[in-house]
């Protein structure tokens, strides 16, 4: 049964009751940013949100069953992992052994869930849920004068996904990898069954591994001066035709394992016929891009089975990072460092399509324009800075790319234009904070739902540390009422 919170406890309280045994509780107590966030998230509404999504996870999770990990605690472990970059098993540790991390979590004295719960948890939040915790945080901040929203500052970069280098032969092999893994365990499923026969569940991975590494050590021959293309394109045939036979072989046996595989069988075949389409893709990109000679389009190619909505981004940066693999992500940075919104973009869509989105968002969670808004040289537009105007902005710093007329070089030397790309700067700064320490470089969960909760978490997690840097500092101890807030 979901419950909302643990009653409050100071764990702390009994080290007081031995007067006899000196006992520094300063060694125990948590530090001030761990402080002041206790304090930020002490906030009944982050709750409710979270409460929506894990109260249907189950048909009767409000009315039967044992007392499950409260919300309170749950929320809190996941600020934690993202905190200080930890695995679920590397918080479950530390959490279980540290009173301060206890007292933080709200865990208390009360069991803490071990890794796999925590993941079950986080992963029945949706992404729309984690957006709309992020408004609140940004919320939270108004109230707490971090930020009033003056300054608004955007900038795109991209999230890596968690795969290897891909190549055509790589993609092969791992298609006949795990499409024969498959075949391997229907085999035990289904055992010997008339009219079946054995060479259905043939696993031909050993082969395709040999002949990628054959294709691989052909290519370092070919960077190296030798004529080796007639070698590649005909271990590349060999190689297209054992993962045809294998997807021919995988589609066959989907109906023999939905009548004898029972329930794992009828599991087995929902995984096959799932991976079955991706193979082909991934067959036929590589005919038409080694045998054919052709050019596959960068929007059709797919560079991983297990991270389909993978994306090859390339942004005209230097080696080695001239092509990236993951996705692009939209972020708007305003005062205070807060990111108020992200925004996970499909493809590699050009920069001057999202400012408009971004004035629209800052507009409905400040209830105002921002005074200044500032963006970099692929953003600029005549109709972005007509947006800007339209919306109420007062100054609008867009540095127009190419060739700029004497009016526009003048317009571009004001104090008020050169202080707004002092400001616009910044938001690289920003950016290379949340990659380095809230783990934005690379998506480490499985999915395109979990990977814009990896990003929603990481930016969560920033904005819960800036306030709670703010909070710290002599001034600004006032807290706005909620009511200013749309």
């Amino acid at each position: 049964m979901l419950i909302l919170c643990y009653p409050r406890v100071d764990v702390f309280e009994p080290l007081q009751q031995f007067p006899d045994i000196y006992v520094d509780i300063s060694d125990f107590a948590m530090d001030p940013i761990l402080s002041a966030l206790d304090k930020v998230m002490d906030d009944e509404r982050l709750l409710l949100l979270a409460w929506n999504d894990w109260a249907t996870r189950r048909p009767n999770g409000l009315k039967t069953g044992r007392c499950s990990t409260p919300v309170e605690a749950l929320l809190r472990l996941q600020a934690v992992r993202r905190l200080y970059g930890w695995a679920y098993r590397t918080v479950h540790t530390q959490v279980k052994g540290g009173l301060a991390l206890r007292q933080f979590t709200r865990v208390y004295g009360h069991k803490v869930p071990n890794h796999a719960t925590m993941n079950d948890w986080a992963r029945a939040l949706k992404p729309s849920t984690l957006r709309l915790i992020n408004q609140r945080v940004a919320e939270l901040a108004v109230e707490y004068d971090v930020t009033a929203g003056q300054k608004l500052r955007t900038d795109g970069t991209v999230v890596e996904t968690n795969i290897h280098y891909p190549t055509d032969s790589s993609l092969l092999a791992d298609s006949v990898r795990v499409l024969g893994r498959m075949l391997s365990a229907g085999r035990e499923l289904v055992g010997d069954v008339p009219g079946v026969s054995k060479s259905l569940f043939v696993n031909h991975t050993r082969s395709t591994k040999r002949l990628a590494r054959q294709i691989v050590q052909a290519s370092r021959r070919a960077k190296k001066g030798e004529k080796t293309k007639p070698k590649m394109r005909k271990l590349y045939k060999k190689l297209l035709k054992t993962t045809q036979e294998t997807v021919d072989h995988a589609r066959q046996a989907i109906p023999v394992l939905q009548q004898h595989g029972e329930v794992a069988g009828q599991a087995l075949a929902e995984s096959l016929a799932h991976y079955i389409p991706l193979v082909e893709r991934v067959i036929d990109q590589a005919y038409r891009r080694v045998v054919l000679g052709k050019k596959v389009p960068a929007s059709e190619k797919l560079v991983s089975l297990f991270e389909p909505h993978t994306a090859i981004i390339r942004r005209g940066k230097p080696a080695p990072r001239d092509t990236e693999f993951g996705r692009k992500v939209w972020l708007d940075e305003v005062d205070g460092g807060i990111i108020t919104d992200y925004r996970v973009l499909v493809g590699n869509p050009p920069d001057d399509e999202q400012f408009e989105d971004s004035l629209r968002n800052h507009v409905q969670l400040f209830s105002h324009p921002p005074d200044m808004a500032s963006t970099d040289r692929g953003v600029y537009s005549p109709d972005n800075e007509k947006a800007a105007r339209e919306a109420g902005v007062k100054r609008t710093c867009m540095p127009q790319p190419g060739q700029r007329t004497p009016e526009r070089i003048a317009h571009e030397q004001q104090e008020w234009f050169r202080l707004g790309r002092r400001f616009q700067a910044g938001v690289e700064g920003r950016i290379s904070v949340i990659k380095r320490a809230r783990r934005l470089d690379r998506c480490l969960d499985k999915g395109e739902a979990s990977f814009e909760k990896w990003v929603g978490w990481g930016c969560i997690v920033n904005n819960l540390t800036a306030i709670a840097r703010a909070i710290l500092k002599p001034r600004r101890r006032k807290r706005r009422p909620a009511a200013t807030m749309a």
